[in-house]
């Protein structure tokens, strides 16, 4: 009998067991790999059922929303495939990049809503905040992880704190609070874990205040989002000015309300079908989809795939071979967590709207790309774990 079977070479791939425990490519976290899937997919689902009445074509956002995927997922994977260490190098470049584009945003983007916040090429719009929130993370935890000491001296939070200011000003200025936030957010989380002291975190919320109240006054916050403001502390108004801001988000909340235990069932939503019940649903209230189409059971499952990504992020910031790899997932999970909440929070009315969209599930290209990129940066530091 033949035993040539016997030296036949291992196959190449996920069962190359001729590679080291040390091989990036049998190191993917695929559970985390999973819940992102699955979270991508259910996105698709939910931007069909809240688009298809809105226009003429049933099928347009979600199959542009599936060209930004296969777009987000190849940046994923490049950036999945080099070490992060080669990343943290160019952290610098991709950060001035970034006050480039942001500049360039303010002066010659496309307004809309009397804002300023993307680059619009054809259908697609590029959103320089967006590109933001990975290239100042990077920027921040390449700088952070120079010092090698456990407490973050005030020389370097003050430095850390110019590197995420200036962009957060620029965003400011486009105007773009909701984006702006989240760089605050992230700032707080990854300096918390460098082991910044309390008060320089109340020292960043004192400084974040101050600012956004410099903005109201000086004008360069928008008329909009003002009335945003004032709706969200009298929900109940009358005032006919204020009649626009308040409808949206009524409905959304309506929306939730109505949808009970199990939902109404996928497409049969009367608010979500509506044609003009809650604009734009799609991009900023796709959670208020969830809960009338699958009800409480579907706003659960959502909130519980969330969590368990969250969950993973956070194992793999304490598996990191360094501080670098550390601080990234700090980074992103702070960023997760902040943009989950205040999406699903306007959505219910316990903040204000900002418009910022709802990772993974919020119909957007730039929105999309960024935070697959940073599920990347994640899986990066746990394929390169080891020493």
């Amino acid at each position: 009998m033949s035993l040539t079977f016997l030296q036949r070479k291992p196959n190449s791939g996920l069962g190359n067991i001729r590679s080291s425990p040390g091989d990036p490519s049998r190191n993917v976290d695929w559970l985390l790999a999973l819940v992102h899937v699955a979270l991508l997919g259910i996105g698709c689902i939910v931007i069909y059922s809240a688009s298809r009445t809105k226009q003429s074509d049933p099928y347009l956002y979600v199959t542009r929303q599936v060209i930004f995927l296969i777009a987000a997922l190849i940046a994923m994977v490049a950036v999945m495939s080099v070490d992060y260490e080669w990343i943290r190098e160019r952290a610098r470049f991709f950060y001035g990049v970034t006050i480039m584009f942001l500049v360039m945003v303010i002066v010659a983007g496309t307004v809309s809503g009397g804002a300023r916040l993307s680059f619009d090429v054809g259908p697609i719009k590029l959103q320089p905040a967006e590109l933001a929130k990975a290239t100042v993370l990077l920027a921040l935890a390449a700088y952070l992880a120079d010092d090698q000491s456990d407490e973050v001296s005030y020389a370097r939070f003050l430095g850390g704190l110019i590197l995420v200011g200036v962009p957060s000003a620029l965003i400011i200025i486009q105007p773009d609070l909701g984006s702006s936030s989240v760089l605050v957010a992230m700032a707080m989380g990854v300096l918390l874990v460098a082991g910044a002291k309390p008060r320089y975190i109340a020292l960043i919320t004192l400084m974040t205040v101050m600012t956004v109240v410099a903005a109201l006054a000086s004008g360069i916050i928008s008329t909009y989002q003002i009335a945003r403001i004032r709706v969200f502390f009298n929900q109940d108004t009358v005032d006919p000015k204020l009649t626009n801001y308040v409808y949206q988000p009524r409905n959304a909340m309506r929306a939730i309300a109505t949808g009970g235990l199990t939902g109404k069932g996928w497409l049969h939503g009367p608010i979500t079908n509506a044609p003009h019940d809650i604009p734009v649903q799609w991009a900023d209230f796709p959670f208020s989809a969830v809960g009338e189409q699958f009800g409480l059971v579907g706003c659960g499952v959502i909130l519980g795939l969330f969590a368990l990504l969250l969950l993973r992020i956070w194992r793999i910031a304490h598996l990191s071979k360094d501080m670098m790899g550390t601080y990234i997932c700090a980074g992103v999970f702070t960023m997760i967590l902040w943009q989950v909440f205040q999406n699903i929070a306007m959505t219910i009315g316990v903040m204000p709207v900002t418009g910022l969209p709802l990772p993974f599930i919020s119909y957007g290209g730039s929105g999309l790309v960024t935070f697959c990129v940073l599920v990347g940066l994640v899986q990066n530091v746990h394929m390169r774990r080891y020493r």
